[in-house]
């Protein structure tokens, strides 16, 4: 493995606050490339992704609140806030939506898998590009009425939701992990 890839791995981090700019619309295809580069057994393609941005980005805090009241019928000015605020974290969001295709050969946690780590090389790619990312799930990415807004179909499901931008803060380090507490040996 080149050097320079395996200091990048290294050094990934999460930016959870991220500010303009983003991406130049090259920089940007180069980053959905590296997504579609993902393993992908039998070239299923079994994902999709939607990218949020300027007065959508709105919208979608709507959504989040219409939504939470959904579950609960009254909500407090600080908790509309809350959700109306959430996609404001970054200045573009891109939702990672996972299909769900019957396959024979290809069940549907290997297709879950090739969305996620098509969002796995984007965060490698945006840093590597020197912006920054986040990936978030919650509540939100399984809401019922987030995803009807989002316009999802019945096999699809929201792998996440891929804050981006550029960092507003040096990067947090990371200490190293012990890879002994997580990797063994089989005989």
């Amino acid at each position: 493995m080149p050097k320079a890839l395996t200091d990048l791995l290294l050094q990934r981090v999460s930016f959870p606050r991220l500010v303009a700019p983003v991406p130049s619309s090259d920089v940007l295809e180069k980053i959905f490339q590296s997504a579609l580069r993902t393993p992908d057994h039998m070239q299923l393609k079994p994902w999709r992704y939607l990218v949020i941005e300027g007065q959508a980005l709105v919208k979608l805090g709507e959504l989040f609140c219409h939504a939470a009241l959904k579950d609960k019928a009254e909500l407090s000015q600080k908790e509309k806030e809350k959700y109306l605020n959430m996609p404001m974290r970054a200045p573009m969001i891109i939702v990672a939506i996972s299909k769900h295709i019957e396959h024979e050969k290809v069940p549907y946690c290997e297709q879950l898998s090739s969305g996620s780590v098509g969002l796995g090389y984007m965060l490698l790619a945006l840093q590597a590009s020197g912006f920054g990312g986040i990936w978030r799930t919650g509540v939100m990415a399984r809401h019922p009425y987030v995803m009807k807004g989002l316009s999802l179909f019945e096999n699809e499901t929201i792998t996440g939701f891929l804050y981006l931008g550029t960092p507003n803060s040096a990067s947090k380090k990371l200490q190293t992990i012990n890879s002994s507490d997580y990797f063994q040996w089989w005989q």
